[in-house]
């Protein structure tokens, strides 16, 4: 019997939004990597950062504008974008929106 915990996961229902706000969830926390849930309200988003490995985000539900290092892009429901190591980045929703940002830390 596998004694691992499996979750069947909806994340267009696994995180509410929050009116003016981000909200996010840990979904995986490991010396790996992480994976987390976000949901942006319409408007919300993060600040110019950078972070020190290779980002995945998948958008769950609606779009949002990234920009890194100056160029933007849209990216929609269904769409991935790889946000560089190292390379300043902010998100910005355009419409209420939820992502999944998968990071893999590597040496």
């Amino acid at each position: 019997m596998n004694e691992n915990k499996i979750n069947i996961t909806d994340f267009t229902e696994d995180l509410e939004y929050q009116s003016g706000a981000v909200v996010s969830k840990t979904i995986i926390d490991k010396e790996a990597g992480t994976v987390t849930l976000f949901a942006f309200d319409k408007g919300q988003g993060l600040s110019e950062h950078t972070a020190p490995y290779d980002a995945l985000v998948y958008a769950v539900e609606g779009s949002v504008e990234i920009t890194i290092s100056g160029d933007q892009y849209e990216l929609k429901t269904g769409q991935t974008l790889i946000m560089p190591a190292n390379d300043p980045h902010a998100l910005k929703a355009l419409t209420q929106f939820k992502m999944l940002l998968i990071m893999i830390k590597s040496k």
